[in-house]
């Protein structure tokens, strides 16, 4: 059976997604992936919007290159298990691979590591004196418990 371009698009796009969100069972990470400053400006917008079109990204990046090369880039991104996309309609809409909290997650510690010399400490009394506001009850209480549970061994 011959499949049009839609079909075959379709097809693809089962099989990228299913890549996409298996990737931790086929690639383990130690480590977050180095990201170009154009990936990084990507993983940006995709992660805020959660799911874009070449058009969508090109409209938000600077200094946009043409639609093919950001086309180009997203598939490189996808290769790299960073992106997954789905067909939507006429065009692809493309989406992170990673949950927000596993990306937010991974970027604190390459944060803390880069900038705080690897110490969550100074990163969490950095964030603490970034506010001139005192903390609400509330927050002091989740806060308490954290250190409270971290110095006893526990990560959460």
């Amino acid at each position: 059976m011959l499949l049009d371009s839609v079909g075959r698009g379709r097809i693809y796009s089962l099989c990228a997604n299913f890549f996409a969100r298996n990737a931790g069972d086929i690639v383990s990470r130690t480590e977050p992936p180095h990201l170009t400053r154009r990936e990084a400006q990507i993983m940006e917008i995709l992660h805020r919007r959660r799911r874009a079109t070449v058009e969508e990204i090109r409209a938000e990046l600077p200094d946009a290159p043409s639609p093919s090369s950001v086309r180009k880039l997203l598939e490189i991104m996808i290769d790299r298990h960073l992106l997954g996309r789905e067909y939507d309609g006429p065009r692809f809409v493309y989406f992170p691979a990673a949950t927000a909290e596993d990306a937010s997650r991974s970027a604190l510690k390459q944060l803390v590591r880069t900038f705080f010399a690897d110490s969550p400490g100074s990163a969490a009394a950095a964030l603490l004196g970034m506010d001139a506001k005192p903390l609400s009850d509330e927050e002091y209480k989740r806060l308490s418990a954290l250190l409270r549970r971290r110095r006893e061994g526990g990560t959460r």
